[in-house]
């Protein structure tokens, strides 16, 4: 799409002659004042207005308000015979993105004109993925129902407009930088910087320098300026994973930024005030380290103004098929694969599996089952032996027919169960036939023989 371009000016040579410079590369729209330029910004969008500044009626200061009052929020070059540095300022305070001054270097407002796109291109960039993460990250983006989640979900409504430190605590992969990353999406400063440090992922030495940076200098090594992180989130929030790792040296130092809101660049004796909100996240029971001497009590404090808990996937078992059927769209629209389908009985084993990692486990498992299997469908009978291990609930089973015996009170014919148990045998020996014909209790021969009878339980990788 050509780029448009709107020209103001009231000298009737000059706005033409731009016109006919301009009108090769660019969609060129001309006005003598600035009534007229308002009647053309409403009937059509513009994406750069060079204005002049003195005009009758209305100035091109006038122009510059109208124009970023408009939803497109064009960007404004300002051009005028009186440069005077009072002008542009004023011109700049208003909203202008440059000034020329009269007669206009053409070359100077191309280059001008093509600075002003790509700042617009930019800026327009930049609102899609605050619009992206605002949706990634908002309270809907959280899957599922159950009690526990949701008294989470209240919680962060409650606390994100807040300045208040926030601890969450749960397991791992239980969901805490989501959360930590909702609280920021929904607060005021959802458009500053969200930084976030994993602390158990470097050593004492290297976190202190991360976090507060370092002045030249500081220690061997240190051969210029660093910025730490708190610097880089000045306006937005830290999010600070497992703080139960950090030393008690920078512990300290935490302490003095949650009581003075301002910190020392290690090597350097000047506090630089900032404003950021801290978010503690940890999978370690604090309390008990404070007991144990292992994290300060003051500190503890200092965190654990609002703290929210994070359920285990155990404790919302409920949420599992919703979020199996939601990484199961997401993850065959990813890999650009035929969407999976779980059956029931799989779908009865998983519910029942604790997920030790949580929904970082489960998302994992998905993605390995959409990658590998491409579409079809997934049984119980294709799961790792770990999810079978679990006591599943009784399945729903259709009565027998009254007065029914022997083979016809099971919903399954012998045959059925035999080779359900032989395949059960060759899941649980990871296909060696000898171990599997122990299982079963027959001998090798009887296993092959069963084996040519139904050839497709042949498929179990040794």
């Amino acid at each position: 799409m050509v780029p448009s371009v709107l020209i103001i000016d009231d000298e009737k040579h000059t706005r033409e002659g731009l016109q006919q410079a301009l009108e090769e590369h660019y969609d060129v729209s001309v006005a003598s004042n600035a009534d007229e330029a308002f009647n053309l910004m409403e009937a059509q969008e513009h994406d750069v207005i060079v204005t002049d500044l003195r005009m009758p009626g209305k100035s091109g200061l006038k122009v510059i308000d109208k124009a970023l009052a408009l939803p497109g929020r064009p960007v404004v070059i300002m051009m005028t015979a009186y440069g005077n540095i009072e002008t542009a300022v004023e011109a700049m305070k208003r909203g202008a993105f440059d000034f020329l001054t009269k007669p206009v270097n053409l070359e100077k407002l191309e280059i001008l004109i093509q600075r002003a796109l790509k700042g617009k291109t930019l800026e327009v960039e930049v609102q899609q993925l605050h619009e992206r993460l605002d949706e990634k990250f908002s309270f809907e983006g959280f899957v599922g129902n159950s009690p526990k989640l949701r008294d989470v979900i209240e919680r962060v409504k409650l606390v994100a407009p807040s300045k208040a430190t926030i601890l969450i605590e749960g397991e791992t992969g239980s969901g805490k930088e989501l959360v930590a990353q909702a609280i920021h999406q929904a607060s005021p400063r959802s458009r500053s910087p969200f930084v976030a440090v994993h602390c158990a992922a470097l050593p004492p030495t290297l976190l202190e320098s991360e976090l507060f940076g370092h002045e030249r200098g500081a220690f061997t090594g240190a051969n210029e300026r660093r910025i730490g992180r708190f610097e880089a989130a000045d306006g937005g929030t830290l999010f600070l994973d497992e703080i139960g790792e950090i030393s008690l040296a920078t512990q300290v130092k935490l302490l003095r930024f949650l009581e003075t809101k301002a910190i020392e660049r290690i090597g350097s004796m000047k506090l630089l005030p900032l404003d950021v909100r801290l978010v503690a996240a940890t999978n370690r029971n604090l309390e008990q380290m404070v007991k144990d001497g292992a994290f300060r009590e003051d500190l503890f404090f200092r965190l654990n103004v609002v703290r929210l808990v994070m359920p285990p996937l155990r404790e919302r078992a409920g949420d599992i098929p919703l979020l199996l059927d939601h990484y199961l769209k997401l993850l065959s629209a990813e890999n650009s694969v035929p969407p999976l389908t779980i059956e029931p009985g799989a779908l009865r084993h998983l519910q029942a599996y604790a997920w030790p990692g949580n929904i970082r486990e489960l998302r994992n498992f998905v993605e390995n089952a959409v990658v590998l299997r491409r579409g079809g469908k997934l049984t119980e009978f294709d799961l790792d032996p770990k999810f079978r291990g679990e006591a599943l609930p009784a399945a729903p089973a259709s009565p027998p027919p009254a007065g029914a015996t022997g083979p016809m009170a099971n919903p399954l014919s012998v045959e059925e169960n035999e080779k359900r148990l032989l395949r059960e045998a060759l899941l649980k020996a990871r296909g060696n036939r000898t171990r599997a014909a122990e299982f079963m209790g027959i001998s090798r021969r009887t296993l092959h023989r069963k084996l040519a009878q139904w050839p497709e339980l042949d498929v179990i990788d040794r």
